[in-house]
Order: structure tokens, then sequence, then C-alpha cells
């Protein structure tokens, strides 16, 4: 149970500032409803009403998304990786080229979807 104690130390940390940043926002930020403050915000694009139903974001967005996700997930797999190379082998080594060219893949298609062209 002794390991544990850390991992539930940084939770409690982490809750105990999540919880008091709602709280110290609440006291010491103005609270004025609005019209602007209560429309709907998407993306950078303020959504005009429309009556055939709701309003198609771009696929730009979607890609800038999918981009954010693809390197993200690559640090976490690879920081690991990095710390304890010499540990795994040479397993390790070809289970990160592995992941590599999956990301790869993703990283293509990206680029070939123009997610990576920013105008």
């Amino acid at each position: 149970m002794e390991v544990y104690v850390p991992v539930i130390v940084m939770f409690a940390i982490g809750l105990g500032f999540a919880l008091v940043s709602i709280v110290a926002s609440r006291i010491a930020g103005p609270f004025r409803r609005n019209r602007a403050k209560s429309d709907p915000y998407e993306s950078g694009i303020e959504p005009a009403p429309s009556s055939s139903g709701p309003t198609k974001f771009p696929v730009k967005f979607y890609l800038t998304a999918m981009l954010f996700i693809v390197f993200d997930i690559e640090i976490i797999f690879l920081v690991p990786w990095a710390v304890h190379h010499d540990v795994l082998g040479i397993f390790g080594f070809w289970a990160v080229v592995m992941f590599i060219g999956a990301l790869f893949v993703a990283y293509a298609y990206e680029w070939r979807r123009g997610g990576l062209d920013w105008d």
C-alpha cells in the first residue's frame, strides 16, 4: 500500500488545485450575463442562425485536432521508451519502429488532406 501513497498524494494535490481554482474564479471574477457571453462559440467561428439545421464546421478544425492527438500520443509513448530503451532491447526497438510507422501513416493522411496548410 505504501507504494501508492505518492500517487494518492499527487491525485489529492491535483484535485485540491482544481477545486481551489474553481472557487477562486467564482469569488474573484466578475459575473455579468449578457447576450455575447451566452451565445455559443466554437473554434473561432460564430455560428449563424440557420433554419435548415445545425451549421457544419470546416474539416480543417477536425484535421487540426487529429494532428494534435497524433503528436500527443507520440510523446506519451516515445518518452518512456527513450528513458528505458536499453532495458527493452531489440524487441523495444522494433516495437517503436512499428509505432513510428503507424504514426507516419496518420501524418501522411493529415498531409494529404491539407491539415498542415496554415492559410
